[in-house]
């Protein structure tokens, strides 16, 4: 996943409304995600999933929760995929209050309050979409994106730049690539067989 031309500068974010979120980053604060590129010009958080060549087929759906959690006043991992009907784990890791408001178009909206350190909410999506949002009304500067699908064949890039869908069968599909601020791209690709998006401003 490669990113053209030059990285964005990544803007600091203030969390001094909430002094606890502050004396989490004392010592460095921290930058904004919205666009995070490697030091070898590849792209984190892009979200990967396989868009068309798989239609009649049902895969089963996981009993294994995805996971979410909000630690250092952030969404980790800021970018996640899961399947629709799959659980969805959301842990508040923080000494601080956080809520979490999932604002899906497809399925149920819900907005749920997580004030205690340790607290989990079990949470499903009945119908794919990409992508839902999430953000926190307590700290507004914190922002995640779920990719909710019908099959198992997705990936989300992260410090390597470079993703895999393993397993998917031999065939051509069309796969897409979904970026928060970038927008989204499509390629068809031939299994066994490799592809490379490049984003960029």
């Amino acid at each position: 996943m490669k990113f053209a031309g030059t990285a964005p500068r990544r803007a600091i974010i203030k969390m001094d409304a909430d002094p606890k979120c502050a004396a989490m980053h004392a010592d460095e604060p921290p930058a904004s995600e919205e666009v995070v590129v490697n030091t070898d010009g590849t792209l984190r958080n892009v979200f990967i999933y396989v868009k068309a060549g798989l239609e009649g087929k049902t895969f089963p759906v996981p009993k294994t929760p995805a996971v979410i959690t909000q630690h250092g006043c952030a969404y980790r991992p800021r970018v996640l995929g899961m399947m629709a009907k799959q659980p969805l784990l959301i842990r508040n890791d923080d000494d601080t209050l956080h809520n979490v408001h999932a604002q899906p178009t497809k399925s149920k909206e819900f907005n749920v309050g997580q004030p205690n350190q340790g607290m989990e909410t079990i949470r499903t999506f009945a119908a794919p979409e990409v992508m839902v949002k999430f953000k926190c009304d307590v700290h507004p500067w914190m922002a995640a994106y779920i990719g909710v699908v019908d099959n198992p064949y997705y990936a989300v890039t992260g410090d390597a730049g470079t993703f895999e869908l393993k397993d998917l069968p031999p065939g051509t599909y069309t796969l897409a690539a979904w970026h928060e601020t970038l927008g989204e791209q499509q390629q068809t690709v031939t299994v066994p067989g490799s592809v490379t998006f490049t984003f960029g401003r």
